[in-house]
């Protein structure tokens, strides 16, 4: 009997991670609170001393001073300062800096700031670039000179609102995304997605959303994915920024009030829950989740074709399911109806209770919905 008797509030789901960048943190909070974590960066970031661009910027700054400089995210303004640093440009970006007005987005950016030895002139207490951009635009921005340190995605409504008024923009890329290398581990994610082999996908940036979105369109199967995520997977991102390619198509997501991994994890730990299948079976408590099943609060392991007959009974609790319409919902496409016997008797030893799933003679199974549901037996 695969009984597992202590776990956490995600056992029995599997979530897939599609992050570059603390990936490993992001997998073992999840892994911390049971579930079983499926990672497949969806991106791979340029390293900053091989990224000329950066190299560019940081010189056209050093050469002629911008009147403001915008630091976004914590490690991108650390690794911009040990980049140039790298490059024998370190300290003179440093003096570039202590003289201009620097604006750092959230407390993470003021003490990476400060670590360097500087002082930041403003922190919006809401982390929003929204907050930032409405401050320069109060300021007024005309024939200024602003340096905007990206944090792996363009920001074109700051920037065209920065443009618009009078602004002369210079854009840092602090680090870059690219595809990643191996799109293997990409498309078993996609492949478990549209199968509901996971059940929830989390994004921590709005690259990585996109660059998955993308992959699924090259492989046809963008409506696939769209339909997994709209009715059996869940969209979690770890901000509003992170989740606009999913929300552009109109997929529902959900994100934490704080935009760090732990209210992530956290927001998790509930929702997954909440949206298991909970039902009272022969005198059971039965709840259905992703790949396990928890009866009378003990998670049972239950193999993928347990699973697939157990949802199907649980569509209508109660009610005779066929033989034919369980071996439609096992995986493959065998015709033999033996394997649907096979199949469930595999799934009753898993549950350790066999009475909870009744045969009905010639005609199929159905689960032994307590009467007291109020729900109504097939006939």
């Amino acid at each position: 009997m695969n009984v597992i008797h202590e776990h956490g509030p995600l056992a029995g789901f599997t979530v897939g991670v599609t992050a570059a960048r603390r990936a490993d943190e992001l997998g073992a909070l999840l892994q911390r609170r049971g579930a079983t974590v499926l990672h497949a960066p969806a991106l791979r970031i340029v390293p900053l001393s091989d990224d000329g661009q950066l190299l560019a910027a940081t010189k056209e700054l050093i050469d002629r001073a911008p009147d403001v400089v915008v630091a976004t995210t914590a490690i991108g303004f650390r690794g911009w300062v040990e980049a140039a640093d790298g490059w024998g440009h370190g300290e003179a970006l440093l003096a570039r800096l202590r003289g201009v007005e620097l604006l750092a987005r959230g407390p993470k950016v003021k003490g990476a700031v400060r670590a360097a030895g500087l002082v930041e002139h403003w922190s919006p207490t809401s982390e929003s670039m929204a907050e930032v951009l409405d401050r320069l635009l109060a300021e007024g921005v005309c024939g200024r000179r602003v340096a905007l340190q990206l944090h792996g995605e363009p920001l074109p409504g700051f920037v065209e609102a920065l443009r618009a008024g009078g602004a002369d923009v210079v854009l840092v890329p602090v680090y870059r995304w690219l595809p990643p290398a191996d799109l293997a581990p990409v498309d078993r994610l996609l492949d478990a997605a549209v199968a509901r082999g996971v059940d929830a996908l989390t994004f921590t940036s709005a690259p990585a959303a996109a660059s998955l979105l993308a992959r699924a369109e090259d492989r046809g199967m963008a409506e696939e994915l769209r339909a997994a995520l709209a009715h059996d997977v869940l969209a979690a991102c770890v901000g509003p920024v992170t989740a606009l390619p999913l929300q552009g198509l109109g997929v529902d997501t959900v994100q934490p009030e704080r935009f760090r991994l732990g209210p992530l994890v956290q927001l998790l730990c509930q929702e997954l829950p909440a949206r298991a299948r909970a039902l009272p079976v022969a005198g059971h408590r039965v709840e259905i989740r992703g790949h396990a099943v928890l009866v009378d609060g003990e998670l049972r392991a239950v193999p993928p074709a347990g699973m697939a007959l157990l949802r199907s009974l649980a569509r209508r609790p109660g009610w005779v399911v066929a033989r034919a319409e369980l071996l439609r919902a096992l995986p493959g496409t065998g015709r033999d109806e033996h394997a649907v016997e096979t199949a469930m008797a595999r799934l009753r030893t898993a549950l350790g209770v066999p009475k909870l799933i009744q045969t009905v003679v010639k005609r199929g199974y159905r689960l032994a919905l307590d009467p007291a549901s109020g729900a109504k037996y097939g006939l």
